[in-house]
C-alpha cells in the first residue's frame, strides 16, 4: 500500500504510540550524521498530519526510490566480469575513470600504454567494471529503504535493506572484503595510489545513518547482523587509518583528504568510539581550513580543476556531512573561523552567484554540464546550522534538483555521485 497519495497516510504502527488517548512521539533515533531529533520531529509531523507541503513531497521521492530498490539487486562484488590483481573477486575493484590510452591497442601493446590523465573526461572503459556502479545503486538503496522504514514502518523496507546490506557486505558466498586496495586503479601502473579511496569515502557515511537506523529495532535486522556489520566495519577502519592507500589519501589536501577524514569520523562514531570521531573533526578544521579555504572563501584547490563547479561543491558535501556528524559530537563546525578568518559560511556563500545564475557568473572552467542544482544540500545546512539568510533566500530562486529535493526529510547533505540510471 503507498503511503503518499497527495496527503499522506500512515499505518497506525509507526511513530506515534496512542497513550491514555494522547499522542506520543518515539524516541530519536541514534543517527550518526543526521540529527536524530530532526528525523523524530519531521516523523512526528507527518503522523501527525501537521507535515508542510516540501516534507510531503520529499517522503514521497523518498518512498519512489525505495519502492525501486525493492525489486532491485541485490549486488554484490561478485557480479564484475574479473577479478583484481589479487585474484579474488570479493576485493572491490574499479578503473581510475579520468584515464585514457595514450596509444592505439595493438597486439604488442594491447591495452594502449601508457595511460595518461584527461581531467574530468571520463573513459567508458570504466564502466566495464560493474563494483562502481553497483556500490552506488546498492548504498543509495540501503539508505533510502532504511529512510523509508523508519518514516513508515512498512517492514518491507527494512527487510529488504538487510538482505541488500547482508548480500554485499555479510554473506560469505557474495561478501565485499573490507579493504579499497584496488579501487580506480590505472591501466599500465603498479604503483600504489591513494586516489581511488574516494570511491568510498564519497558516499559510506550515508550507511551509519542507515545502520543506525535499522538498529532502532526494524524488522529483519537482526542482532547477528548488527554484530556482523560492525566486524566488518572494524577491519575498514582499520585499513582506513593503515593501509599505504589510506596514509597517501589522509596527507591529500584537497577533497580526497576531506572526504576520507569524515568518513573515517563517522565510522568511529557508529562503533562507538566518539572521543576518537570527535579528534578526527577537530583535526580536519584546524589542518584543512587554512589548506583548502582562502581568505575571501574560495577554495583554490578545486578551483584548479576541469570541473570546477562540481569540484567545490564537492568537497562542501564533505564539510557538510562533517558538520553534521560534528554536531552529533558536540563540534560545531560551522563556527569554527580559520587563522585567515575565513568560516564555512564563508565558503558557502561563495556558490551563490553560481547556483542562482549558472555558468554566466561562475568565472571558472567547467567542462560538462553546469548544474546549479547541486548546492541546494550546502544551501540548506547553512541556512539550518549557520542561520545563513542569503543561502536561504538563494534556496528560493535557484533550480532544485530534478528528482525532487529530499532535503526536508533527509536533512542532511548526500553524495553528488549520482545513481547511473
Amino acid at each position: 500500500m503507498r503511503k503518499v497519495l497527495g496527503a499522506l497516510v500512515l499505518s497506525a504502527s509507526m511513530l506515534l504510540v496512542p497513550v491514555s488517548g494522547t499522542a506520543v512521539a518515539a524516541s530519536p533515533p541514534h543517527t550518526i550524521v543526521t540529527d536524530g531529533a530532526k528525523l523524530a520531529k519531521i516523523k512526528q509531523a507527518i503522523r501527525a498530519g501537521h507535515a508542510t507541503k516540501a516534507q510531503r513531497d520529499a517522503l514521497k521521492a523518498v518512498l519512489d526510490k525505495a519502492d525501486t530498490a525493492l525489486t532491485a539487486g541485490p549486488w554484490s562484488v561478485m557480479d564484475k566480469p574479473s577479478a583484481p590483481p589479487s585474484g579474488d573477486k570479493h576485493d572491490y575493484m574499479s578503473q581510475a575513470p579520468y584515464w585514457w590510452a595514450s596509444q592505439p591497442k595493438t597486439p604488442e601493446n594491447p591495452q594502449g600504454c601508457p595511460y595518461v590523465s584527461k581531467d574530468g573526461q571520463r573513459n567508458p572503459e570504466a564502466d566495464a567494471i560493474t563494483d562502481h556502479t553497483y556500490r552506488m545503486w546498492a548504498w543509495d538503496a540501503m539508505y533510502y529503504l532504511s529512510l523509508a522504514w523508519y518514516y513508515t514502518g512498512d517492514a518491507k523496507y527494512a527487510k529488504r535493506a538487510a538482505l541488500d546490506i547482508r548480500t554485499w557486505f555479510l554473506d560469505p558466498a557474495t561478501r565485499m572484503n573490507p579493504n579499497m586496495t584496488y579501487s580506480q586503479i590505472i591501466p599500465c601502473k603498479t604503483t600504489i595510489s591513494g586516489t581511488g579511496i574516494i570511491d568510498s569515502t564519497q558516499s559510506f557515511s550515508q550507511l551509519m545513518d542507515a545502520f543506525a537506523l535499522l538498529d532502532g529495532g526494524a524488522p529483519g535486522w537482526t542482532g547477528q547482523d548488527r554484530s556482523g556489520i560492525k566486524a566488518w566495519l572494524t577491519q575498514y577502519l582499520d585499513w582506513m587509518r593503515t593501509s599505504p592507500q589510506a596514509k597517501l589519501e589522509l596527507a591529500a589536501t584537497n577533497n580526497h583528504g576531506t572526504f576520507l577524514d569524515m568518513q573515517n569520523a563517522t565510522i568511529s562514531a557508529y562503533l562507538g568510539h566518539r572521543d576518537a570521531a570527535r579528534k578526527i573533526i577537530l583535526d580536519a578544521e584546524r589542518k584543512r581550513f587554512p589548506v583548502q579555504f582562502a581568505a575571501d572563501g574560495s577554495q583554490p584547490l578545486e578551483l584548479s580543476r576541469t570541473m570546477s563547479w562540481h569540484y567545490v561543491n564537492f568537497n562542501l558535501t564533505a564539510w557538510g556531512r562533517m558538520a553534521e556528524a560534528g554536531k552529533n559530537l558536540g563540534v560545531d563546525v560551522w563556527k569554527y573561523r580559520s587563522p585567515n578568518g575565513v568560516t564555512l559560511r564563508k565558503v558557502v556563500d561563495q556558490l551563490i552567484p553560481g547556483a542562482l545564475h549558472g555558468a554566466e557568473a561562475w568565472p571558472h572552467q567547467q567542462i560538462g554540464v553546469f548544474d546549479q542544482s547541486i548546492a541546494a544540500d550546502i544551501f540548506h545546512a547553512a541556512a539550518e546550522e549557520a542561520h545563513d539568510s542569503d543561502a536561504a533566500a538563494a534556496l528560493k530562486q535557484m533550480p532544485l534538483p530534478a528528482g525532487g529535493d529530499t532535503w526536508p526529510v533527509r536533512v542532511s547533505c548526500f553524495p553528488l555521485d549520482p545513481p547511473l540510471r
